[in-house]
């Protein structure tokens, strides 16, 4: 934990001249970028296919990060440091107490929400786009038109799943909320930058046969 909390550290202090006592929430929201970054290949190689376990180890690698930061901003590390008027290791429940929906801090979290909620809708809406215009695959070619069916209503379900984050969000410290926040963006993001390479590839190729 030491390390995570020295790393946010010194991003917090290059940050502080321009950020104040926010300084370490965008230090959080920075490092999640670069955790991202350096999980990017990973990514690139599970779109394209390359390997199974290239889906997952992205998932698994974030879970230590994840871990640090909740025991960091639950156990006193980091306890003093704030986003606004919201302590970073508050969580919903206590902004509640502390001055209600609408208080100093309770508008804080409303807006992490209102930017998870945000987030979830826009994988929600190309998640079930991409299911309505997939092709059927080779290996379930053979089933019946109303399984096809029910298997296309299935796939524009499961992106409304990212709205679980909302879930996740409430219970936990306001500094693991950034980063959830950050890194489902960037994996929306990343899934949308994909894709359009890929088409850009696919016309390039059409275009030259």
């Amino acid at each position: 934990m030491s390390v995570f909390t020295h790393l946010v550290g010194e991003l917090s202090r290059l940050l502080e001249p321009v950020l104040a006592e926010s300084a370490t929430a965008a230090a959080i929201v920075l490092f999640t970028v670069l955790v991202r970054l350096a999980l990017h290949p990973l990514n690139r190689a599970a779109f394209r296919g390359a390997t199974p376990m290239a889906g997952l180890l992205p998932v698994l690698l974030q879970l230590p990060v994840f871990f640090l930061m909740y025991q960091a901003f639950s156990s006193g590390a980091l306890l003093d440091h704030r986003l606004f008027a919201a302590p970073l290791g508050a969580k919903w429940a206590d902004a509640l107490g502390a001055g209600g929906l609408l208080g100093a801090q309770g508008l804080v979290f409303l807006a992490l929400f209102a930017a998870i909620a945000a987030v979830a809708a826009w994988s929600a809406v190309r998640g079930r786009r991409a299911a309505a215009a997939a092709p059927v695959p080779a290996a379930v070619a053979h089933v019946s038109a109303e399984q096809q069916a029910a298997m296309r209503k299935l796939g524009g379900v499961l992106p409304l799943l990212s709205f679980g984050t909302l879930v996740t969000a409430a219970v936990v410290p306001l500094a693991a909320g950034l980063y959830l926040v950050t890194t489902t963006a960037w994996s929306v993001a990343e899934r949308v930058w994909l894709q359009h390479r890929k088409e850009v590839a696919e016309g390039r190729e059409r275009s030259s046969l």
